[in-house]
């Protein structure tokens, strides 16, 4: 049984929130109807159920900002969810990038974490130094995300559906009985693992210490 708890975040606040979520998984342009429909199945009973993902429309960063505020701390956390979407795959992109600027701009917040985050758009394999660099260069991105704060059981449903319990993707690829590619692990990838990790377990510890829902079908 779900405990009633007070959330700063009324109905619109989190369509709006899902919609600048759905817009950042759209803006690498690798966002399949496989994904799709389990975007539609996390959302459809506890998020929004008002939002039909078939008539689905981008949410402009003038949009975003009306909805949310500018530079409160409710789009500061939206921001810092908008950016685990975006390196939840271990990649982050220039389309990710630009976007979650243009986001960040109309929200009028800090850019310094994302200035940081855009580090990992060099190539390790052409950039050495900066591969060799990249963990302290990140740190500012890492202190900011783990300043994130769960105030709604339903972000905190969305982030424990769509970050994963283990770590995903690992398998090695064969072709006519022979291995010809390992995948490694999201953690051996994502240099922002651990804050994703994180995210997840103070979202289901909200879910079961705040809401005390059952939070078994997570695990």
């Amino acid at each position: 049984m779900t405990n009633a708890v007070q959330t700063p975040y009324d109905n619109e606040q989190i369509v709006i929130w899902l919609r600048g979520l759905l817009t950042v998984a759209w803006a690498d342009g690798n966002f399949d109807d496989q994904e799709k429909e389990i975007i539609n199945s996390i959302t459809k009973d506890e998020l929004a159920p008002g939002l039909d993902l078939q008539k689905f429309e981008i949410i402009s960063p003038e949009e975003l900002a009306v909805g949310l505020g500018k530079g409160t701390a409710t789009a500061e956390n939206f921001l810092r969810t908008a950016v685990m979407v975006a390196i939840a795959d271990g990649t982050y992109s220039p389309s990710e990038d630009e976007l979650l600027q243009k986001f960040c701009q109309a929200l009028e917040l800090d850019t310094k974490a994302l200035t940081a985050l855009r580090h990992t758009l060099d190539d390790p394999d052409n950039n050495q130094e900066t591969a060799i660099q990249l963990p302290d260069l990140l740190h500012p991105m890492r202190e900011w995300l783990d300043g994130l704060e769960i105030h709604d059981p339903r972000v905190a449903r969305f982030l424990c559906k769509m970050i994963p319990s283990q770590c995903p993707f690992e398998r090695d690829v064969t072709l006519f009985g022979r291995k010809i590619v390992h995948i490694p692990p999201m953690c051996k990838i994502n240099p922002l693992y651990e804050q994703l990790v994180g995210l997840r377990f103070r979202a289901l510890s909200y879910l079961a210490d705040e809401c005390e829902e059952d939070v078994s079908k997570y695990i």
